[in-house]
């Protein structure tokens, strides 16, 4: 004999059915800290990078002005986040801005550190990678992507697709502006002569910082200082029309940017998670009473102070709606 619900709890269970997925909705939908008890212990967080199974990251911490910077590494053990150590390849020179393939076997990243052991000096930041076999086998020594992608000028922010097209930000003579957002496609085994890419999302401005999702679907990327952002870098997002066009960027929203800056976009193609740096601020400056030493180094020192700090949010529904 089957049991039967009467009606009366039925709609109990129901109500509460419903309350409970908009309150899950409302948290997804919400910018939120990212493990600001680890990422509070450092200076700066400057971006993050989590493999697909969510079960590694890499990110990079900087001192105050930036002189040092370098790439720690961190994964799940008994469901929590290691301790963080120095990555393997890491530790030395300038080293920032991590992405892992989408097979997770390399790691891409920026770095100052000179082309071979016998240079005595560094020289401009160029693009990098290690690889490694599988998941339980060390990184290799540090890889220089080369030309056509390296060049004289600055070349940093990579972001790789299924197919190995390496989108990139560069500073040098070939941009429309400031900084540029440029793709080489990745073709018999070898990277192309990079271009700029579409007056979509390039501008006689800044661009940088661009990531670009495994099927190239979309870029989002900062637009510095750009009318109509809220603060000085806006995340801004640009969809793929195919042949080679893009749709006309656009601002992703008050909800996920401040009046600060907010740039290194990832977004975790399973989960729908956008992790971005920012340094937004909610230190209190309106006090209605004297504050003691204690109270005012409490304010200074919360998550939002800032200094560069990790936040996620759930931008899936943003993706698929492409604005429309």
């Amino acid at each position: 004999m089957k049991y039967r619900i009467p009606n009366k709890f039925k709609l109990t269970l129901l109500l509460i059915l419903s309350f409970a997925i908009s309150q899950s909705q409302q948290q997804i939908d919400k910018t939120q800290a990212f493990l600001p008890e680890l990422f509070s212990k450092y200076p700066n967080v400057r971006d993050l990078a989590i493999s697909e199974k969510e079960n590694e990251m890499f990110f990079t911490i900087q001192s105050y002005l930036g002189e040092l910077s370098i790439i720690l590494y961190s994964k799940i053990i008994d469901g929590k986040w290691s301790k963080p150590r120095v990555a393997s390849f890491s530790g030395q020179f300038q080293d920032l801005e991590p992405f892992l393939s989408p097979d997770g076997l390399k790691l891409y990243f920026a770095s100052n550190r000179p082309i071979s052991d016998t240079a005595q000096e560094s020289k401009d930041y160029d693009i990098w990678y290690v690889e490694r076999k599988d998941f339980r086998s060390k990184w290799s020594i540090p890889i220089n992507v080369g030309p056509p992608v390296n060049t004289k000028d600055n070349e940093f922010y990579p972001s790789v697709s299924r197919l190995n097209n390496l989108y990139f930000t560069c500073d040098g003579g070939n941009s429309k502006g400031k900084d540029d957002i440029f793709v080489s496609k990745f073709i018999n085994g070898q990277y192309l002569q990079p271009i700029s890419m579409s007056d979509s999302i390039n501008t006689d401005g800044y661009e940088f910082n661009g990531f670009i999702a495994a099927d190239e679907s979309y870029l989002i990327y900062t637009c510095y200082n750009k009318t109509g952002g809220y603060g000085s870098g806006d995340l801004y997002i640009s969809f793929n029309k195919g042949n080679e066009q893009w749709t006309t960027s656009k601002n992703i929203g008050k909800k996920f940017n401040s009046a600060q800056m907010d740039y290194c976009p990832f977004v975790h193609s399973k989960s729908g998670k956008l992790y971005f740096t920012s340094k937004r601020t909610s230190v209190n400056t309106k006090f209605v009473k004297p504050q003691t030493i204690e109270s005012l180094l409490t304010e200074m020192n919360k998550y939002e102070n800032g200094k560069s700090r990790i936040y996620q949010t759930d931008i899936s529904k943003l993706i698929h709606s492409k604005f429309n």
